[in-house]
């Protein structure tokens, strides 16, 4: 069994900055990647940004240059720093991991997500 907590969360105004932390615990054998998405009410949940094992990252376009999303491997930690906040970045943001277990194969977890809210 695999868990993923964040952390961080909660209101910022607009131009500030703020960094959420996710942690992977449980039956880990290696963490192949990790990452934020987010979802506003109503809309479908939205790639913000991944992290390979190896270290390669991939950002949404509007994230870009504002956003460094960066991990611990050492720790199955995964972090996003949000710079540069817009009202539009609002949203319950989740973390996830793609995870080998020990004993089995990769699986993909969720975290149950944390607030930012970003006042203009």
């Amino acid at each position: 069994q695999v868990q993923l907590v964040e952390s961080g969360g909660g209101l910022v105004q607009a131009g500030g900055s703020l960094r959420l932390s996710c942690a992977a615990s449980g039956s880990i054998f290696s963490t192949n990647v990790m990452g934020w998405y987010r979802q506003a009410p109503g809309k479908q949940r939205e790639l913000v940004a991944l992290m390979t094992s190896g270290g390669s990252t991939n950002y949404e376009v509007s994230v870009k240059g504002r956003f460094t999303i960066s991990g611990d491997n050492a720790r199955n930690t995964v972090y996003l720093q949000m710079s540069s906040r817009k009202p539009e970045d609002t949203d319950v943001y989740y973390c996830y991991a793609d995870i080998r277990s020990r004993g089995s194969g990769s699986n993909s977890y969720w975290g149950r997500g944390t607030q930012v809210t970003v006042s203009s």
